[in-house]
């Protein structure tokens, strides 16, 4: 008798910028492996603005739900959890614009999927299964900001504090901050906290040996 297949586990990263919360996801791909984990990060999924120019690109309020194609975020984690891979766009953060090109996610038992508003889209939030929210402090979050769009993204530091007080903080409060009510488990401290991972990997791995054991 054919057993019946099993249903991924979806978990969801949130928290603000620079809260720690890639830091997490990578952690988890190194603990559970990253032969068992589709990752799909929300910055991929910006919207395309290769139809403005420069400087309106520039002027995007790129912290707002608006500005991602969060819809297709929900298509590829149903994709993947039917068990078929998706192609997740690859975003130019210098240029504000897709490259045209993709990244091949094949299907895993676990889908692992992180950004600062995914609690946000009620859509997304009934898919994850584990939701988890990074909780780090304003000014170690603007810090990191600060440093990841200077050597990262080729900003300069006017630009980015022009950015953080114009649209990143006021974002932050209306839409990131609240979202954290739906978490499941709040993680302070970001990646350098190793019980809450650890007690994370454990719960990974449960559930994980939980449904093996139901159906077999």
């Amino acid at each position: 008798m054919q057993q019946p297949q099993l249903q991924p586990i979806v978990i969801g990263i949130a928290g603000g910028t620079g809260s720690g919360k890639t830091t997490v996801a990578q952690a988890i791909l190194e603990r559970v492996g990253r032969d068992r984990i589709a990752f799909l990060p929300h910055d991929a999924y910006y919207r395309e603005l290769a139809h403005m120019s420069p400087e309106e690109r520039a002027r995007v309020n790129f912290d707002h739900p608006d500005s991602l194609e969060s819809d297709l975020l929900e298509q590829h984690i149903l994709q993947l959890k039917r068990g078929e891979p998706a192609d997740v766009p690859i975003y130019d953060f210098t240029r504000h614009t897709r490259t045209g090109q993709t990244r091949r996610v094949e299907p895993h038992r676990v889908i692992l999927v992180d950004g600062i508003l995914i609690f946000y889209e009620a859509n997304l939030r009934r898919l994850f299964d584990v939701k988890i929210f990074v909780d780090t402090d304003a000014d170690i979050r603007f810090i990191r900001r600060l440093q990841r769009d200077i050597i990262e993204r080729g900003r300069t530091t006017e630009s980015v504090i022009h950015q953080y007080l114009g649209t990143v903080r006021p974002m932050h409060m209306e839409f990131v901050e609240p979202s954290k009510r739906y978490a499941d488990i709040i993680i302070p401290e970001g990646g350098f906290n190793s019980v809450a991972l650890d007690m994370v990997e454990s719960r990974i791995k449960f559930l994980l040996g939980e449904e093996t054991a139901a159906h077999g």
